[in-house]
């Protein structure tokens, strides 16, 4: 068995590092875990000590990819700007993340053999996302900007308006419609916070 370096968290970030472009480059099906250990230049064994299957590095890979999102939304949260512009921030940077190299990791989650894990890392990111949406939600009715009788009510919309046009990414579905499709999720979040027409602007690139 390979001896692991004595900071495994170092070749931990390799293996991701080599398998991240490997699944970009090739796919994630068509990759092995052969492919990875060479990609690194290492042994199979070395990524057996740390990994139990392929399956596994992607699910490590995902969690990684996660917590990124969360570290970004932290900064988002203690940006000083409006909660309006924060509800759009965040959406925006969970769209970014989720089509992460034209969309690497929407391909990964929405494949049929992933959907178990896809629903996992949703729970996931629902309870890492939820508590800092409503710290904004909050910090909104405070200043009057917003206008919600029940805000985790609101917080689980967004989400699910979200996840709908995650979606859409993972479609490819044509500049004219995503764009209306990210119109209408505007108009619809500013109804559920109570908010001023025009104050959401999400921002998507592709």
């Amino acid at each position: 068995m390979a001896r692991p370096p004595q900071d495994p968290q170092i070749r931990i970030n390799e293996i991701l590092d080599a398998a991240d472009q490997l699944f970009f480059t090739k796919g994630y099906h068509a990759t092995t875990i052969s492919d990875i250990a060479k990609k690194m230049g290492a042994a199979q064994g070395t990524l057996y000590y740390y990994f139990k299957s392929k399956e596994q590095v992607l699910e490590t890979l995902l969690d990684r990819h996660a917590a990124f999102l969360i570290s970004e939304i932290k900064n988002i949260y203690c940006l000083t700007t409006t909660p309006a512009e924060k509800i759009a921030l965040v959406i925006s940077a969970a769209l970014h993340r989720a089509n992460y190299k034209d969309g690497l990791l929407l391909n990964m989650l929405y494949d049929a053999q992933n959907l178990q894990l896809k629903e996992k890392l949703f729970h996931q990111l629902e309870l890492a996302l939820s508590p800092w949406l409503l710290k904004i939600i909050e910090a909104g009715i405070a200043n009057q900007d917003f206008f919600v009788p029940y805000p985790p009510t609101a917080v689980d919309y967004i989400l699910v308006i979200t996840d709908f046009l995650s979606e859409a990414l993972y479609q490819k579905t044509s500049a004219e419609i995503l764009t209306f499709r990210l119109t209408m999720a505007e108009a619809l979040i500013e109804k559920a916070l109570g908010a001023q027409e025009k104050t959401i602007h999400i921002m998507l690139t592709r």
